[in-house]
């Protein structure tokens, strides 16, 4: 037996940081072991090709796994290239030194060097093993080779190189699973189901078969037709990973089946999805993604507890189950999955944040789904409006989000209500009817269409024929501001002061009446004190006597949205009583302001009241409102 060597780099501190560290989750380290499995394969396969060696087809490889509870050992087993003295000194002896990424290097530029696809380039991946294992044995005899050489460690002390004896070339692992502790239970990887269940998890998609020997039990043959048959155990050979993915696959290859089927399995879904997205992408950033737009949105998709992100794989290899930074937060309802033979398998999740590739990715991803989505819209609105049903307030919540930087992406994928016909409309389809001397583009908000369509504000908008927005969701109006205008137009709320449809005529005309009623106004804005900013005669009103409008930039609509959130702080805007002085009720007011000013007070207040119910808002003294009415009664 040789002498213990140390472990160069850095040693200890180094193989402590990557045991405890850079893996979070100790079930990774058979994705690790078998990518490497499936590297050595690689390289002695790409060997065959490019120097014609005879015998050797991709259907000859194969990575084993053997399990052996009494002795606590977990053994994975490949015939792939495998490894000399040298070879084992050099990737298993120094850490942080990866076989894989030299092989890349050096192959890399020839002319099958678009068939090299190497999982790991750290080098680190090996050492997972030690999360698990008190001690880890590999033998190993490379390709050509006559000797075999044993590579043996139990951690941060060092490992041992001897010769042994190994029948065909290939590496084989075998861990020493540690002792159970009161937190960790190593016995799991023991399990033929939780093997079976890790692979397919992380490794469904290596090419080359993973087998495991699982016992089963059969009726024996002479006993099959009598009343007690009796029963043996067998061994039979399961290969646990499906190995050709189905996005790596060609469109022509698939049926809409396939991908129903695919989507319904992999993500718990009971119903098929409302739009498949198959791309496969080379260049700076080569990748094939396989994306899905749910036919309806999650129990929890708005609340904290939904988790976005795409599944993440490695040349096949799962990274991570949900890798939210593929997806923009307005479009964390579409589900899939990305791989990329440009991401390394060995990264973990801190650093995977600041990958340049991820980043080109999930750049062309958000371009993809907006495109599909462009396209959903405009060859099939009905199923679009289903869509928007179920995800456009995440649409717009993207749209108010970060100070209005997503318009260009989201801008044309926005539906309202229209006052027209009361149904969904673009913005674009809205501007695409304007009129031709119309300035704004017009919105109202309020709880529901109905109550918005009888609102008094946009009487005068609904006679000249003007078509206006209705905004139900709190987001909608916040969503607009941040906007600010479109394809040239500016938003305007029909309950602000200046709609931009009186002449200078009509303007001058309402001023002139205004003076001449200025002493009721003060009146009657004295009457409200502090409750409102202004009261003044409108030009919006027809058939109401009056209505509450606002100036500035905090509509009445905002208040009721922010006020409803949980703060101590409550907003209030610069509220505006307007009459119509056509009605019937200021020739009432005015005649009150010459015989009775308690009893126009007392209809201010009445007219305000009627205005905040209007509104959706509450009246502030319902008992003196209530009282007002009765006197009136009497």
């Amino acid at each position: 037996m040789s002498r213990t060597k140390q472990f160069k780099a850095e040693s200890k501190r180094l193989l402590d940081l990557m045991i405890n560290s850079i893996y979070t989750h100790r079930e990774i380290f058979l994705r690790e072991l078998i990518s490497n499995a499936s590297d050595a394969i690689d390289k002695l396969y790409y060997h065959a090709l490019s120097e014609g060696l005879s015998g050797l087809s991709r259907e000859d490889f194969a990575i084993d796994i053997a399990l052996d509870k009494e002795n606590r050992t977990l053994t994975l087993t490949d015939n792939g290239c495998g490894m000399t003295k040298e070879e084992l000194e050099n990737n298993l002896g120094t850490i942080a030194k990866s076989g894989s990424l030299a092989f890349k290097k050096e192959n890399g530029d020839g002319e099958n060097a678009k068939d090299i696809d190497i999982i790991g380039q750290f080098g680190v991946g090996f050492y997972s093993a030690f999360m698990v294992a008190k001690d880890v044995k590999v033998v190993s005899k490379a390709f050509g080779s006559e000797e075999a050489w044993c590579w043996q460690s139990q951690g941060v002390e060092g490992y041992t190189i001897d010769p042994c004896g190994k029948e065909s070339h290939g590496t084989q692992i075998e861990l020493t699973l540690k002792d159970n502790t009161e937190d960790e239970n190593y016995d799991e990887f023991l399990e033929t189901y939780r093997v079976r269940e890790l692979v397919k998890k992380y490794s469904d998609y290596i090419r080359y078969p993973i087998r495991l020997p699982v016992q089963k039990s059969r009726v024996k043959e002479d006993t099959k037709d009598s009343e007690k048959p009796e029963y043996e155990s067998y061994t039979e050979i399961e290969t646990l990973n499906s190995m050709v993915p189905i996005w790596k696959k060609s469109k022509s290859e698939l049926t809409k089946e396939d991908y129903n089927n695919f989507y319904k399995e992999k993500f718990m879904d009971f119903e098929d999805p409302m739009r498949v997205i198959h791309s496969s992408t080379e260049g700076t950033a080569t990748y094939n993604a396989l994306l899905f737009i749910p036919a309806r949105a999650p129990y929890n998709y708005y609340t904290r507890d939904f988790e976005k992100g795409l599944q993440l794989y490695a040349s096949g290899v799962l990274i991570m189950e949900k890798c939210p930074d593929l997806l923009p937060d307005y479009f964390s309802f579409v589900r899939g999955l990305v791989d990329s033979q440009d991401l390394s398998l060995n990264i973990s999740r801190e650093m995977l944040q600041h990958d340049r590739q991820l980043k080109i990715i999930a750049s062309r991803l958000e371009k993809k789904i907006k495109s599909e989505l462009e396209s959903l819209l405009k060859s099939d609105r009905e199923a679009y409006e289903k869509f928007f049903s179920n995800f456009g307030l995440q649409l717009k919540y993207g749209l108010y989000s970060d100070y209005g930087m997503h318009k260009d992406v989201l801008q044309d994928l926005i539906l309202f209500t229209s006052s027209f016909e009361k149904k969904l409309v673009t913005l674009a389809d809205y501007v695409s009817r304007m009129k031709e001397e119309q300035k704004y583009i017009y919105y109202m908000s309020g709880e529901t269409v109905e109550r918005i369509d009888h609102l008094p504000q946009i009487e005068l908008l609904k006679e000249k024929g003007y078509e206006v927005l209705y905004l139900t969701d709190d987001v909608d109006e916040f969503a607009l501001t941040m906007l600010r205008e479109y394809d040239g137009k500016e938003f305007k709320n029909a309950a602000s002061g200046d709609l931009g449809l009186e002449s200078e005529e009509e303007k001058e005309a309402a001023k002139k009446l205004g003076e001449e009623n200025k002493e009721l106004l003060e009146a009657m804005q004295k009457a409200l004190g502090d409750r409102v900013a202004q009261v003044r005669l409108s030009s919006r009103l027809k058939s109401h006597p009056a209505c509450l409008s606002s100036d500035g930039d905090l509509s009445l609509e905002m208040e009721k949205v922010l006020n409803a959130m949980p703060s101590d702080q409550k907003v209030k805007a610069q509220r505006v009583l307007e009459l119509n002085a056509s009605h019937p009720v200021f020739q009432k007011l005015r005649e009150l302001q010459r015989e009775d000013s308690q009893r126009l007070e007392t209809y201010t207040s009445l007219l305000y009241n009627q205005a905040l119910l209007m509104e959706g808002l509450p009246v502030e003294d319902p008992i003196a409102f209530s009282n007002q009415i009765c006197e009136l009664m009497q």
